[in-house]
């Protein structure tokens, strides 16, 4: 065997040739530069090769094919210029354009997550098996990161798929399993993983020797696609009202990605190769790639954040306390990564309707879009519906998920913690309410925290870790740890009203009200939202969470901080007048309660905010915007100077998570860094008059004197 960096050569006969990619050093094979140096010194010597039947390239990291080009990397040349950016593209075209040209067959036997660079020298491989299983997916996400495929993907994989599949897959962003691109043509088989895998791709390096099929699949895919020039129109037309109704505007690189591969299939591989490198410099490095790059270093950084000072403990068993809507999607998540969970409410009613809810969520197909009966059936044996005190009591982690009423709260741990196993930790989901507040009376409020989760439970990925005055590091440790194994993406906030989220979010959303009061639309404040990016207005966002848990909401905020939180009459006047959102049929918006309804305009509502109106000032787009989103970053700046968030770093990525801040901005510190804080102090004095939640903070003010970014720190 000859080792190298990340690619190891060996020979288990003599007619076949392994190259076997494992990086010792790393959790996943990355193609750095030095990476593809070494690939480009074997491809050297193994062309010479007259004996050889195949080479086969597989991985033996487990759960890691390739996962694409090293992306820091990538922002070192984020400022090249663009004849510099052509000419990366170009090298691993033409790299990568080898493993077609070989005098032998090349093979790519896939086991792991195949993406990006990975999936690129897949498609340049002749041929391609995938071994069977979760752990295996296959995809092109350059998308999410701003950019499309860069050595060869659009090039390559349209004409091997076929178009509509390339432009599904390239244009999405998201994986496909092995099943699915067997059914695309992208794989010749499909087979178990490990040494099988490997022997089916000898046997059919072998094949394809005696067959000499590959050869003319070379051909065949050297060459422009076979498509009429009706087909490629209405293909191009229907790709691209697709794509511009989900990016909406946004998001520049799904179109730009369509544009080249409808461009270059009427030409060679060559020539589309061309096209390819030529497109990328227009991406490479915009505002958007950059942002997006931002977002993606932030998970990357989230993923990789450790337990800090504390152990965490196993957790075996949890009890969830509500079988309400949140309830239930915090002990779906935990079923369904095999965590048995017993489930507790006021009444069996309640707790029989929860179970149910439960299995139906956690059992939930996306392609059928509703529960899977088997896969019910078959997780049923995990959740415990039960009135016992001494069941609920009997788990490793309790999350209690009642009502937001700090009094009820308290009796509830009253009566559960004195049953509590010693090693247990008791975790709340209150969404405002102080944990050093609750933790009042218990007899180990060292073993008590937040744990904030956000709804609903199966789409968010966010869960606010938070600690209390008394809260041991052992206990975030132990609640941070058991977040990840339940899917989630933790971030350890101190305590405080509203937490890191919440306390962010409701200065925008009061706001809104606000605008509405002086004379502002319904329309006009949600379009300045969603025109930002935001994925629904503040409005929408009231009818969405309910007015009555808004309105619970900033009571809390109001009481911790009077000096800058002005309250709106239209809340408390729309939850008196029955108006409490989406769940009772309406609220801003009337609904019909029928699947996709998205709400009409609502004459009840109309006349609530007409009867609260203290002006009709007309507002222009940008002063709406500024409205809106100023008082969020001006409470974030606060957060940090209170010590609740730890860093810019984690607020960002908790906006993004939690309230769908948009990524394509980066993040609510990294789009203030793009204006600059010297220029959101001027905005600001346009504000003045509107009081305190408009003063400029002393963290942006020592920002705009110094001229540092607030990613500096």
């Amino acid at each position: 065997m000859a080792d190298g960096l990340l690619f190891h050569l060996e020979s288990p006969a003599s007619d076949i040739a392994v190259i076997t990619i494992n990086d010792p050093k790393k959790g996943a094979n990355i193609l750095s530069r030095p990476a593809l140096a070494e690939l480009d010194g074997l491809l050297t010597s193994l062309e010479k090769r007259t004996d050889l039947a195949g080479l086969i390239i597989r991985s033996t990291k487990p759960g890691n094919y390739i996962a694409g080009a090293d992306l820091r990397e990538f922002v070192a040349d984020i400022d090249a210029p663009a004849e510099q950016i052509v000419e990366i593209s170009r090298r691993g075209q033409q790299l990568f354009a080898r493993l077609s040209k070989t005098p032998f067959v090349t093979i790519a036997a896939i086991e792991g997550i195949c993406v990006g660079g990975g999936a690129e020298l897949a498609v340049w491989c002749d041929r391609r098996i995938m071994a069977a299983g979760g752990d295996t997916g296959f995809g092109f996400p350059e998308v999410k990161i701003g950019i499309y495929p860069g050595w060869g993907g659009t090039a390559r994989a349209p004409r091997i798929i076929g178009l509509s599949n390339a432009i599904e897959i390239i244009t999405s962003g998201e994986n496909i399993d092995a099943q699915t691109a067997a059914a695309m043509g992208l794989v010749s088989d499909v087979t178990a993983g490990g040494d099988a895998l490997l022997n089916a791709a000898i046997r059919l390096a072998r094949a394809e020797q005696q067959s000499k099929e590959y050869l003319e699949d070379r051909c065949r895919w050297f060459g422009p696609i076979n498509i009429s020039e009706t087909e490629l129109g209405f293909l191009g037309a229907t790709a691209s009202a697709y794509i511009q109704g989900q990016t909406k505007g946004h998001y520049p690189a799904p179109l730009a990605a369509l544009e080249v591969m409808i461009g270059s299939a009427g030409v060679d591989v060559e020539t589309a190769c061309h096209m390819e490198a030529e497109g990328f410099p227009q991406l490479f490095g915009s505002p958007v790639n950059r942002a997006l790059l931002n977002v993606f270093f932030l998970r990357d950084l989230n993923k990789k954040a450790g337990a800090g000072k504390g152990t965490p403990r196993d957790i075996r068993s949890v009890s969830v306390i509500g079988a309400g809507v949140m309830g239930q999607g915090i002990a779906a998540a935990n079923i369904k990564r095999g965590i048995p969970v017993a489930l507790g409410d006021t009444n069996a009613d309640a707790v029989g309707r929860g179970v149910q809810g439960i299995l139906t969520e956690a059992s939930f197909n996306k392609q059928t879009k509703g529960p899977d009966v088997a896969k019910a059936l078959a997780l049923s044996p995990l959740i415990n519906g039960t009135m016992s005190d001494a069941e609920l009591a009997a788990a490793d982690l309790v999350v209690e998920a009642i009502y937001e009423n700090a009094e009820a709260k308290r009796e509830l741990y009253a009566r559960l913690e004195k049953k509590l196993p010693a090693h247990a930790v008791l975790c709340s989901n209150t969404s405002t309410i102080p944990i050093s507040d609750l933790a009042a009376g218990l007899v180990r409020p060292e073993q008590f925290c937040g744990l904030h989760f956000f709804n609903p439970v199966r789409k968010m990925p966010l869960v606010e870790v938070i600690r209390g005055r008394a809260t041991s590091d052992d206990t975030i440790a132990t609640a941070a740890a058991y977040a990840r194994r339940i899917g989630k993406s933790p971030i350890i906030v101190n305590d405080g009203p509203g937490f890191l989220v919440n306390r962010v979010l409701l200065p925008y959303m009061n706001e809104a009200l606000l605008l509405l009061e002086e004379g502002a639309s319904i329309k006009s404040v949600d379009r300045a939202a969603t025109a930002f990016g935001m994925p629904m207005g503040p409005i929408t966002l009231y009818d969405t969470v309910g007015l009555d848990v808004a309105l619970h909401a900033g009571g809390v905020m109001r009481a911790a901080f009077p000096d800058r939180v002005v309250p709106s009459t239209i809340l408390p006047a729309m939850v008196e007048a029955g108006r409490i959102g989406k769940k009772r049929g309406g609220g801003f918006f009337n609904y019909s309660g029928k699947r996709n309804d998205h709400g009409s305009e609502s004459p009840e509502a109309a006349a609530v905010i007409d009867a609260n109106r203290r002006g009709e000032k007309k507002f222009a787009h940008e002063e709406l915007a500024d409205r809106l989103l100023l008082p969020m970053l001006l409470e974030a700046t606060r957060v940090l100077e209170d010590g609740v968030a730890a860093n810019v770093r984690d607020v960002d990525l908790a906006l993004i998570y939690g309230i769908g801040f948009p990524p394509f901005r980066g993040g609510l510190f990294f789009w203030a860094d793009t204006i600059g804080a010297k220029t959101i102090v001027e905005k600001l004095k346009a504000y003045e008059s509107l009081g305190a939640r408009f003063a400029p903070t002393k963290l942006l003010l020592e920002h705009a004197k110094s001229g540092k970014k607030f990613y500096d720190a």
